[in-house]
């Protein structure tokens, strides 16, 4: 199981979800209109915006997530359990187009993070616990291009996550300039030939 770089072991990465569909609803709501709002005026968007989103009151949206903080982290947890269940969705499709996809997933992840992440705290056990997930969804889904004889042996998987970091956190004059680095990147992992 992989680790993420400078820990020894891996804590549970997971939001805990109201088990009421109403509540649940509400929840999911709050955590998709935050992520909207911290990607358009960052962390320090309005919580009361973010409830108006969410359609909900503000009393709700402090009923589940009594401070920016947990509100930031519940946003960046969600985007991460999502990008591993896109890696194990791909396990049955070409080893290449699985990777390609999941990197094209994993750009719109970093993209996401790049709003929020001046909030949270790197160094803790959440955000350790994030990196090592998304080592674990990734690395299978390298090795399996690279066994197929489809990505670049003397690539690992930490080298492909900070080079779509790296994309991500440029400033892109708009999508498609995105896509075409993100193209040249993808072909400097694959084989030639």
């Amino acid at each position: 199981m992989a680790t993420a770089p400078g820990t020894s072991e891996t804590p549970r990465v997971a939001v805990t979800r109201p088990q009421r569909a109403s509540s649940r609803q509400k929840f999911e709501a709050l955590i998709a209109a935050a992520r909207d709002v911290f990607a358009g005026d960052g962390v320090n968007g309005s919580l009361e915006e973010i409830a108006r989103r969410a359609g909900v009151g503000i009393g709700t949206l402090y009923r589940n997530f009594p401070t920016r903080q947990a509100l930031l982290e519940a946003v960046y947890v969600d985007e991460v359990e999502a990008l591993a269940r896109v890696a194990d969705e791909l396990r049955d499709l070409d080893p290449w187009e699985a990777l390609a996809i999941w990197l094209r997933q994993f750009v719109g992840y970093a993209t996401t993070k790049r709003a929020v992440v001046e909030g949270l705290n790197l160094d803790s056990p959440m955000f350790g616990a994030c990196i090592a997930l998304i080592h674990r969804a990734g690395e299978p889904l390298l090795e399996a291009a690279q066994d197929a004889g489809k990505a670049r042996n003397d690539v690992g998987f930490e080298d492909v996550r900070l080079l779509i970091n790296g994309i991500a956190s440029s400033n892109f004059a708009d999508d498609a300039q995105r896509e075409r680095v993100l193209g040249m990147a993808l072909d400097g992992i694959k084989t030639q030939g």
